[in-house]
């Protein structure tokens, strides 16, 4: 597994990310990080790895566009001085163009997007460990629906700009695109965009196929 004792990983990103955490940031005991895939990692890895003593931040804050998380990106990440880095945005920036679409200043478009995303990682490339970058996601499986065909162009963005920095990328929107497949999105969430604790988990476990996470792994 990538991560060794002490690494401290800050997820940052939206309501997905969020999820009922401590805002602006949330870690510890209790319901302080909330109950995303977040909270199924940090489960994940405390339970099959508690040898390592990972320290796990939700820097997520529900409602956050990209352009929101660029602007608290220093206080909320930088500042926090991670060993390594997640990002998941996007969702909103797709979603207000379609669920207020005459509220055009909540609108991130994907050229604003792509520029937001990429000062993200260069604010922390070559002062952490990796970056990883989350893609947004819509859990409709016909790419022909508006929202779902739009959201593809902001996941393009994410999975370009991994490649130009080296980053890690999670495409939670396959994911999900493979899960729909054999179960409908309702059963995960009920607006095709904030799951439930089935969601967090098929997304925890998205998220450490990328971390050389071995479920075999005893580490007492």
């Amino acid at each position: 597994m990538i991560f060794q004792k002490g690494d401290r990983i800050v997820f940052a990103g939206d309501s997905v990310t969020d999820m009922g955490s401590d805002n602006p940031v949330g870690e510890g005991l209790f319901d302080n990080l909330g109950r995303s895939y977040v909270r199924e990692v940090e489960n994940l890895l405390s339970a099959v790895y508690p040898e390592v003593d990972l320290r796990i931040t939700n820097s997520g804050v529900g409602g956050n566009t990209s352009r929101d998380l660029l602007k608290r990106f220093d206080r909320d990440v930088v500042d926090l001085k991670p060993d390594w880095v997640s990002v998941c945005i996007g969702i909103n920036d797709v979603w207000r163009q379609f669920d207020v679409p005459a509220i055009t200043d909540l609108q991130v478009t994907p050229e604003e997007y792509e520029e937001n995303v990429e000062k993200m990682i260069l604010a922390v490339k070559g002062k952490v460990k990796g970056i990883f970058i989350l893609s947004p996601y819509y859990m409709e499986p016909n790419r022909s629906d508006a929202m779902r065909a739009r959201m593809d162009e902001y996941v393009a963005i994410c999975r370009a700009l991994s490649e130009k920095h080296g980053c890690e990328f999670v495409d939670f929107q396959k994911l999900y695109e493979d899960y729909c497949r054999v179960q409908h999105s309702s059963r995960i969430a009920w607006d095709r965009v904030h799951p439930n604790q089935i969601g967090a988990m098929l997304m925890a476990r998205e998220f450490l196929f990328h971390c050389g996470f071995d479920y075999n792994h005893k580490g007492f």
